[in-house]
C-alpha cells in the first residue's frame, strides 16, 4: 500500500507572507492536490523575540486570499514544548544525546580560538563522552556521526554528499529547557508523518543534519526538495529594494489571488510552453520534476501584465466581488452602502480592458459612482466651447425626452442628431464624455451612459451647462 502524501507549510511569523514563502506554500499546496495528499500548516514560532500573532494572522490572511487552503493545522510549536522535551528525553535515554555544561563564554572562547588557529568553529565536544547527569544550567545535545558522509538525495538538485566530519554536535535543547530549530522541525515532521518536505534552499545545510535525527527515532526519512531562490532583477536575493515583497502587499495594490499564484508557479516551473494556467490545470500538471535548479527572477512587469490578463478575462461578478473593497478602501463606496452587485459587475466590466489592477480600476469608477466629479481644466478647455456647450443643451432636452438612457435607445438619437447638424459623431461624443466622466477617456459613450442611469446622466449635464 502506498503511503498517503503529507506535506507541510511551516513559516517563521518573524513577518508577513513574503512572495517567496508564498510560492513554497503554493509548491506544497499543489504537490498535495496532485497526490491527493494532505497539506498540513505549521507555525514556526519558538523565535519567541521576533515572532507575533499578528504576523502569524498576516500569514493565514495571505494564503487564505490565494486559496491556499490546508487540511490540518495551523500547528504552533510553542504549544507542543512538552512534545519536544519527551521526544529529547527519548534520545537522551538512548545515549544519542546528552547533557553539556558549557557556558555560552566557555564557548565563544573556543569559536574565536578556532578562528585564530584557522579551524571550523565547531563544537570541539568537551561534554560528549562526559556522561553527565540533569544539571542546571546544561543543554542538550545531539550525538552526530563523525566518520562517513551524509547523501541528501534532492528530487530537484539530486544528489548532495556532506562529509559528517563537519556536522556539529548542534543543540537541541538549550539550557532554558526550549528546544531548536533543526530538533523541532524533525519531531513536528515525525509526529505528522510528512512524507515530502518541500521548501527552499536555504535549508539545503540543514537537511544533513536533520537527516541524522529522522534515523535516531528510527523514523523513514520524508524525500527533499530544494526550491531554487527568487532573485530580482539585479540578481541579488529578492527584497524590498526591489520592489513590494508581501502578498497582502499585492492584495493591497489590486491584484488578483489567481493572477499572483499564476505568476508565482511559473518561477521556476513549467510545462511546455504554456504561460496561463487555471487552477485545475496546476493541479493536474504539476510535478517536482519540472522545476529547475537555477535561480527565479522575479519581474514586475510581468506579472502586472499577467494581472491585467486575468482582470480581461473575469466575469462581471467576480470583478464586482474583487473591486468593491478597494472601492470603500479609497472612500467611493461608503463602507455601510448598499450596492447592487449586478450593476456594480456591469461597471466593472466595462473598464475589465482599461485596468492592469483593481486600485486602477476602483480609480476610474469614481465618475459611475460619485454625486460630484471634477473636470479635467484642459478637457474642458478643448472640448467644454460655447458651440460644444449648445450642442450639449440640445443632448439634455432629447435625453430629457427619451425614456431611457440604454445604449439601443440614445445611440440612434446621437446618430441622427450628428448626422442633422453634419457633425461627425466624434464631435458630439467626446464633449459628451467630457461632461459625463470629466475626462477625454473612458469605455464607450453609449456604455457609459447606460451603465450611469439617466438620473445621473442628466445630473452631469445640467452640472457642466452651469445649471
Amino acid at each position: 500500500m502506498t503511503t498517503p502524501v503529507r506535506v507541510r507549510f511551516a513559516p517563521s511569523p518573524t513577518g508577513y507572507l513574503h512572495i517567496g514563502g508564498a510560492r513554497t506554500a503554493l509548491f506544497n499546496w499543489l504537490f498535495a492536490r496532485r497526490h491527493n495528499g494532505v497539506f498540513i500548516l505549521r507555525i514556526e514560532d519558538t523565535d519567541r523575540t521576533r515572532s507575533t500573532d499578528e504576523y502569524i494572522q498576516a500569514i493565514m490572511d495571505g494564503m487564505t486570499w490565494l486559496n491556499l487552503d490546508w487540511q490540518e493545522g495551523p500547528y504552533r510549536q510553542t504549544d507542543r514544548f512538552d512534545t519536544y522535551r519527551g521526544f529529547a528525553e527519548r534520545l537522551i535515554q538512548e545515549g544519542k544525546a546528552y547533557y553539556c555544561t558549557c557556558s555560552p563564554e566557555e564557548l565563544e572562547e573556543r569559536r574565536q580560538q578556532a578562528f585564530t588557529e584557522g579551524k571550523s568553529p565547531m563544537y570541539a565536544g568537551r561534554c560528549r563522552e562526559r556522561l553527565l547527569k540533569p544539571a542546571e544550567p546544561a543543554a542538550v545535545r545531539f550525538r552526530m556521526p563523525r566518520e562517513g558522509q551524509t547523501v541528501v538525495q534532492d528530487l530537484i538538485k539530486g544528489p548532495i554528499v556532506f562529509d559528517n566530519s563537519v556536522l556539529d554536535d548542534i543543540v537541541i535543547l538549550r539550557s532554558d529547557g526550549t528546544p531548536t530549530y533543526n530538533f523541532v522541525v524533525v519531531a513536528d515532521d515525525i509526529d505528522m508523518k510528512i512524507t515530502h518536505v518541500i521548501r527552499g534552499d536555504d535549508h539545503v545545510n540543514n537537511t544533513p543534519k536533520q537527516i541524522h535525527i529522522y534515523e535516531a527515532f528510527g523514523w523513514e526519512v520524508p524525500q527533499f526538495a530544494h526550491l531554487p531562490m527568487i532573485l530580482g532583477s539585479d540578481k541579488a536575493r529578492l527584497s524590498k529594494r526591489h520592489g513590494a515583497t508581501s502578498v497582502t502587499a499585492y492584495r493591497d495594490m489590486g491584484y488578483l489571488p489567481d493572477a499572483l499564484v499564476n505568476y508565482l508557479v511559473r518561477l521556476g516551473w513549467a510545462f511546455g510552453d504554456q504561460e496561463v494556467f487555471t487552477r485545475d490545470e496546476l493541479i493536474q500538471h504539476f510535478s517536482l520534476e519540472n522545476i529547475g535548479q537555477s535561480a527565479a527572477v522575479f519581474n514586475p512587469e510581468k506579472l502586472l501584465w499577467l494581472n491585467s490578463q486575468y482582470i480581461i478575462n473575469s466575469s462581471p461578478e467576480a470583478l464586482a466581488e474583487a473591486v468593491l473593497p478597494h472601492l470603500k478602501q479609497d472612500g467611493t463606496v461608503a463602507e455601510t452602502a448598499q450596492i447592487d452587485m449586478a450593476w456594480l459587475g456591469k461597471a466593472a466590466y466595462s473598464l475589465r480592458e482599461r485596468s492592469k489592477t483593481l486600485v486602477e480600476m476602483a480609480a476610474q469608477m469614481h465618475y459611475y459612482i460619485a454625486d460630484e466629479i471634477a473636470i479635467d481644466p484642459k478637457a474642458r478647455e478643448k472640448h467644454l466651447k460655447s458651440e460644444s456647450l449648445e450642442m450639449l443643451s440640445a443632448v439634455r432636452m432629447m435625453i430629457e425626452a427619451a425614456p431611457d438612457v440604454s445604449a439601443v435607445v440614445i445611440e440612434p438619437l446621437i446618430h441622427t442628431m450628428a448626422t442633422a447638424k453634419g457633425l461627425k459623431l466624434g464631435a458630439l461624443a467626446q464633449p459628451l464624455r467630457v461632461a459625463l466622466t470629466g475626462g477625454t477617456a473612458s469605455p464607450g459613450i453609449f456604455e457609459v451612459m447606460e451603465i450611469m442611469g439617466k438620473d445621473l446622466v442628466m445630473k452631469r449635464l445640467a452640472k457642466a451647462l452651469g445649471g
